[in-house]
């Protein structure tokens, strides 16, 4: 029988029975080595395979000898006009993708527990909320908003296309934007701030997840067009999808913090209408309680009262709060569309995720919380190195694709 170690270490990849071990890979590989091949054999071509990694073709080509010369075989074949993978490189491509997803979820993971993540998702927010203690004017806090989402960039299989939705300025995100788009993303921004421009990274890589195209609608922003603009573009967005022939069912909308808020504002007023729901919602931190009833739940609140009573004062340009259009704590949410609620429980705003899902699960809307072990409002955003982001775009990713199977099945 082959022996499995238990509680050692002896710096191998987990014993998988074999009664012979492999000897020791060469000591001089380095990861970057590995990524490099990995990204020319994936792509077939140094050119896009330099952009993906973000070095020049020079470089990347001294990193592929630098690893065939460790090894002592070639990896490719180059030409003029093509590059091959070799019997050989076939062979480590196959065993390396999966060690170096091992590699990256384990620094990962360590990282995340050590807390050089959340520092750096602290890190992220820190100018904006400097821009906001500042009392800085609105123009300076957008820039700041949209310097924080320029710090990524959409998924590299994401294209960007401009549209006129309906009359409202947007952009398609998604691996086919010729296709009709199954996501309305809403952004977020106190309803002052955000853009789709700058949403692209959040969207794109939903849109990914969820393999469909997302539409992102520039809706007009407060002070300069309160409430009930924001609704308005809104809906003539999702008009506009129906209009190229998505059916409601496959629809999903999602929002994050005060596009959450947008999202089911939207929902209401369709029902209000007596027109069709969506599949479903996904709400990302939503900031629902414009009155600044529930008390912010962190130490140092993303949102304090007062700044979100300011924001909410400009949004409805002296329109009742009490509405319920704008208030879905107090609204009456029966025959609302499944909810897919996720917040952090370190957000200041989970109590609204809280309180927006109990109360429609009591007006008996299917609404469900997801919680993720993160100190930060929409931490979605930093899906590109946050695990627990990343987990969460896949789960509404998943949440959309279900809705489309589930309506696929009910029309066959």
């Amino acid at each position: 029988m082959a022996r499995r170690a238990a509680g050692v270490d002896n710096g191998a990849v987990e014993d998988d029975g074999k009664l012979i071990a492999f000897p020791q890979a060469p000591e001089g590989i380095e990861l970057r080595h590995m990524r490099a091949f990995v990204a020319v054999a994936e792509e077939l071509n140094f050119g896009r395979a330099a952009e993906r990694l973000y070095i020049t073709q020079p470089a990347l080509s001294r990193q592929i000898r630098s690893l065939e010369q460790f090894l002592g075989c070639e990896l490719l074949r180059r030409s003029t006009h093509r590059v091959e993978l070799t019997l050989a490189g076939e062979a480590l491509l196959d065993r390396t993708r999966p060690v170096l997803r091992h590699v990256d979820a384990a620094v990962a993971a360590a990282q995340s527990v050590g807390g050089e993540l959340v520092g750096r998702v602290a890190r992220l927010w820190e100018p904006l909320l400097e821009a906001v203690a500042s009392d800085a004017d609105v123009q300076e806090l957008r820039e700041a908003y949209e310097a924080l989402h320029a710090k990524f960039s959409p998924p590299p299989e994401v294209e960007v296309r401009p549209v006129n939705a309906g009359g409202v300025s947007s952009l398609l995100v998604g691996q086919r934007p010729d296709l009709p788009p199954a996501l309305l993303y809403l952004h977020g921004g106190g309803y002052m701030l955000g853009s789709a421009f700058g949403y692209r990274p959040l969207a794109g890589a939903l849109a990914a997840t969820a393999e469909t195209g997302a539409l992102v609608p520039d809706y007009r922003l407060a002070p300069e067009h309160p409430f009930p603009a924001a609704i308005d573009d809104a809906l003539s967005a999702y008009r506009w999808m129906l209009d190229r022939g998505v059916e409601p069912d496959r629809v999903s909308f999602v929002g994050d913090s005060s596009g959450g808020g947008l999202t089911v504002s939207v929902l209401l007023k369709l029902k209000e209408l007596g027109l069709p729901q969506p599949g479903g919602a996904v709400l990302f931190c939503p900031w629902v309680d414009l009155a600044m009833v529930l008390p912010p739940e962190g130490p140092n609140p993303a949102m304090p009262v007062e700044l979100g009573r300011a924001y909410a004062a400009a949004y409805l340009g002296g329109h009742p709060v009490d509405d319920p259009v704008v208030s879905p704590l107090t609204a009456e949410l029966g025959g609302l569309p499944p909810i897919l609620t996720q917040a952090a429980t370190g957000d200041d705003r989970l109590a609204d995720a809280r309180a927006l899902t109990e109360r429609a699960r009591e007006q008996g809307v299917d609404a469900r919380l997801e919680l993720y072990p993160v100190e930060a409002h929409v931490f979605q955003i930093f899906w590109s190195f946050l695990p627990e982001a990343a987990d969460a775009l896949e789960s509404a990713g998943r949440f959309a694709r279900d809705l489309r199977s589930a309506e696929q099945a009910e029309s066959a």
